[in-house]
């Protein structure tokens, strides 16, 4: 298997030595982008296999960088924040980032995080970009629907776009409306059972999905917390 191609957009000349010896050693293939612009001009060059993209960028901002990244391209994205606010987590998983991590991190654990996403990119290439457990059909529950083969999400009869994680936790959630799945079980199933990351992700993404389906977020009615057990789609009464 060839060596994968990872490209680090990074400004501190620090991390980039620290990043492109220590990925090195772990088998992949480095390119490296100083700035945001430079960023997407080696992203349209190389196609890497996998970006790794910090958020405070000259020129172009890692926001700016990922939003256009993904808006042509499904790789893997990993946000890399110095800053540990949850704004800045929502705001780079809300324009399609896969994960993120918060400097200063551990190659080791930076590493084990970024194989976890690319095998779950490769998994879901081999089975046709089809989310795990999707049947194909569309699933409605209450005013809500959601089409697994045409990526779509209806509420209230008017379509709402979802980046792929909200998708796909809002998949499972509706597949198992009135049932309880617990935060691990909703983890594993849509991050993996090798994700190492903390629950904020999903805390994160679970609060996304209420501002676009729910009447008043702070009050959900649809995606309810079970305390101490997980969260629950619920079916109208």
């Amino acid at each position: 298997m060839p060596e994968q191609l990872i490209l680090v957009v990074e400004d501190e000349e620090a991390f980039i030595d620290a990043l492109t010896v220590g990925l090195s050693r772990e088998g992949f293939r480095v390119a490296v982008a100083r700035d945001g612009a430079e960023g997407l001009a080696r992203f349209d060059e190389l196609q890497p296999d996998l970006v790794l993209l910090d958020l405070m960028l000259p020129r172009i901002s890692g926001i700016d960088v990922c939003r256009e990244i993904r808006s042509r391209s499904a790789v893997p994205i990993i946000m890399v924040t110095a800053r540990s606010a949850e704004v800045d987590t929502v705001v780079g998983l809300e324009v399609g980032a896969d994960d993120y991590v918060t400097k200063p991190y551990r190659i080791r654990e930076l590493v084990a995080r970024m194989r976890a996403v690319l095998r779950r990119t490769a998994q879901r290439e081999g089975d046709g970009g089809a989310p795990a457990d999707s049947g194909g059909d569309a699933i409605v529950v209450g005013d809500v629907s959601i089409d697994p083969a045409r990526h779509e999400v209806n509420v209230r009869g008017e379509p709402v776009q979802l980046p792929l994680k909200e998708f796909e936790l809002l998949e499972l959630l509706m597949a198992n409306a009135g049932l309880v799945l617990s935060r691990d079980t909703l983890i594993e199933r849509v991050w993996g059972h090798d994700y190492v990351g903390d629950t904020k992700t999903l805390d994160v993404h679970i609060k996304r999905l209420r501002a676009k389906l729910e009447h008043e977020p702070s009050n959900p009615t649809r995606i309810v917390t079970i305390r101490g057990l997980g969260y629950k789609f619920e079916r109208p009464r």
